[in-house]
């Protein structure tokens, strides 16, 4: 008999969107593997549903807060559900930025110089010299990124506006030019490395990550063969230093420019990387071999408890 799948997605953060769409994508892929699948809008009495469901395994499609944290995965160890993705200590430290690159460095991963700081405080002042990122310490999608350029000569005041939903503190980072790679970790193997040019404007922002025709991504990242293999290198570090599980991946930039400092950092790991159609991870898993239904069966079927 097929396993039974809960594919959880929805939820309430401000990624709701995107994880329906990756949740639906899986949901698709795995009922064309031969799985018994049911989607799962998760919701506040998301423990009730699960205890009446009993799925034998939850896939997790949930992004940003409360799917991503640490948060559903210590209700799935209660419930005594298998998971996939990374587990509760992991989900939780590399959500939240500053601590994760805590991690990170003591692991010998270069990661961009910065400070957290008030809102308000970085809305009067600004805390770094200009160029630097503003962001939520806890956010995905690109949410609430702010760069500022050196030839701004105040601070971004939205950050003291009642538009600004993602919390009190902020992380503010020296910018790095230069190039925007990612690559994924499967297990215990980093795939390809993909180059991120977003197709119009200047950065990867939430537009260029989900927008049809929004990015151009070049994989293999065309850059020299030891700089490629060193972003798997760093990809695959990052994933084991934070204690990833199953399927993660490592952004980062490459300072390439002309009179550069040649710097490779890592600005973040995602433990619940998009499974969107325009997605960056069944893209590097194309690449390699795997396609997106064998991408999703390997994710039920690397899915455990006390991960």
């Amino acid at each position: 008999m097929s396993k039974h799948v809960a594919v959880l997605m929805g939820g309430w953060s401000s990624e709701r969107p995107i994880s329906l769409s990756s949740g639906n994508a899986c949901v698709k892929a795995l009922e064309g593997e031969g799985y018994r699948v049911t989607p799962v809008d998760v919701g506040p009495d998301i423990a009730a549903v699960l205890t009446q469901l009993k799925p034998d395994v939850a896939l997790n499609a949930l992004h940003g807060p409360a799917g991503e944290d640490g948060t559903i995965q210590g209700l799935l160890e209660i419930l005594k559900i298998p998971y996939t993705h990374s587990g509760v200590l992991a989900s939780a430290l590399a959500m939240h930025k500053e601590r994760a690159k805590t991690v990170l460095h003591a692991a010998g991963v270069a990661v961009p110089q910065g400070c957290v700081v008030n809102r308000f405080v970085a809305a009067k002042s600004h805390p770094l010299p200009p160029p630097y990122v503003v962001k939520p310490i806890a956010e995905g999608s690109s949410m609430g990124v702010i760069i500022v350029r050196d030839e701004r000569s105040h601070p971004p005041q939205i950050l003291a506006s009642d538009e600004w939903t993602f919390g009190e503190e902020v992380l503010a980072e020296t910018y790095v030019a230069g190039r925007e790679l990612t690559c994924a970790v499967l297990g215990d193997k980093a795939l390809g490395v993909i180059e991120i040019k977003p197709a119009s404007g200047e950065w990867y922002d939430f537009d260029a990550k989900y927008a049809e025709g929004g990015s151009i991504h070049v994989l293999p990242a065309e850059i020299k063969p030891n700089v490629y293999q060193r972003v798997q290198e760093l990809s695959l570090t990052a994933h084991q230093a934070l204690g990833c599980r199953g399927v993660s991946r490592a952004d980062l930039r490459y300072d390439d420019t002309p009179g550069g400092t040649g710097a490779l950092v890592v600005l973040e790991v995602n433990t619940q990387p998009g499974m969107t159609p325009t997605s960056l991870v069944p893209e590097m898993a194309a690449h390699a071999g795997m396609s997106f239904g064998e991408l999703v069966r390997w994710m039920v079927e690397d899915a455990s408890l006390g991960r």
